[in-house]
């Protein structure tokens, strides 16, 4: 057995979920790509004293299912599922896709009837369970980087088993910092946006909870977003990839959107009363990660990068936004990305992707690797 598949996997039940004697933990998986870290977890959960459970997803029978389904037959499957989900103590997800468009001719009624019905059960995971989300590599993946499939495997097992002890140290200022200031000033092409933190914890993600990881969220307090914002990154939401994201945004809310579709976009954020409200700002620092690949728990990373992010807020960083959608938007702000400036409280945080302050240089990519 490949020595990184071990690795990978002690990360996950040691480091990330903590998995203790006597639990329970839910491993759930996409494709045959991840069998082998599978087959591994179970044996590191037994190893651990713990009880493995096992569930294979398939998009393509998602989508087959969706197509047909009525509200009565999705609300049963998710009752049986939200049902499951509070017996495990555990959740680690494997996600392995061929096909990231496989949902894109379900249409969007159906979509928006399946993301409102599993919530309850995303939310009894993310509540009441320790858990981690881990995208396992596929030659897809590998061809949205632009590489080869070896370099790609390279890519990802120096992402994925980083030092990632190393990191949550160095973003304890960052922490500290975020928690402590009040106005974030963005600016950058297209992009001229100002709001509060003030109030909202800060969170770090170490690979406690994502493997790939690193980034430290908060939320904007909701009513105080101004401005104009543009993405930089292609995001793929439902079956489709959206590009040139902008929006106009005023006391909160946003007023204008464009993308390649205005129309998609528009239906997107009509879901509910929460989705043109915003949920989440975070900074990107995993010093691997420097290009976006259309996955986003990768591209949220991105060395030098920020998301802020329409819809739901985490309850760990609420700032009382509710919503069906969570959509994390990407801006990297490096200089070949057209780079870009973050200033908190009038202090200059980042220029073009690099952190300023001398007690943030931690978190910069040659510190960190």
């Amino acid at each position: 057995m490949d020595e990184r598949i071990k690795r990978l996997s002690s990360l996950l039940t040691e480091y990330s979920c903590r998995v203790q004697q006597g639990e329970n933990v839910c491993l759930r998986y996409e494709g045959e790509a991840p069998k082998e870290l599978i087959l591994q977890l179970i044996r590191d959960v037994y190893r651990l004293g713990a009880r493995p459970f096992v569930i294979r997803q398939d998009n393509s029978i998602l989508r087959e299912l969706l197509l047909g389904a009525c509200e009565e037959q999705l609300r049963l499957q998710y009752q049986w599922e939200l049902a499951r989900m509070k017996h495990m103590d555990v959740f680690i997800d494997i996600r392995s896709s061929d096909n990231i468009a496989e949902l894109s001719d379900v249409p969007e009624d159906q979509l928006q009837l399946y993301d409102s019905l599993r919530r309850p059960v995303d939310d009894e995971r993310i509540r009441n369970t320790r858990w981690v989300v881990l995208k396992y590599p596929t030659p897809a993946m590998a061809q949205l980087s632009g590489m080869s499939i070896g370099a790609f495997e390279d890519f990802y097992f120096d992402v994925c088993t980083m030092d990632y002890a190393k990191m949550s140290r160095a973003m304890n200022d960052l922490v500290k910092l975020m928690e402590g200031t009040d106005q974030v000033w963005i600016k950058g092409p297209g992009t001229d946006l100002r709001f509060s933190i003030k109030g909202i914890p800060a969170i770090k993600c170490d690979g406690d909870m994502n493997v790939p990881d690193g980034e430290v969220f908060t939320a904007p307090v909701r009513d105080s977003v101004n401005g104009m914002i543009s993405y930089n990154v292609p995001s793929e939401m439902n079956g489709f990839t959206y590009e040139n994201v902008s929006f106009e945004v005023k006391n909160g809310q946003i007023v204008k959107a464009k993308a390649n579709d205005i129309k998609k976009i528009n239906a997107l954020l009509d879901i509910d009363d929460g989705a043109r409200s915003f949920g989440e700002f975070a900074l990107g620092v995993n010093p691997y990660i420097l290009a976006p690949m259309k996955d986003i728990l990768f591209d949220e990373k991105i060395c030098g990068s920020f998301h802020l992010t329409p819809g739901d807020a985490y309850e760990e960083a609420d700032n009382g936004n509710r919503s069906a959608l969570h959509w994390d938007l990407v801006q990297i702000q490096r200089p070949e990305y057209g780079g870009g400036e973050i200033w908190f409280d009038d202090v200059l945080i980042r220029r073009d992707g690099l952190f300023v302050p001398e007690e943030l240089k931690g978190l910069n990519p040659e510190n960190l690797k």
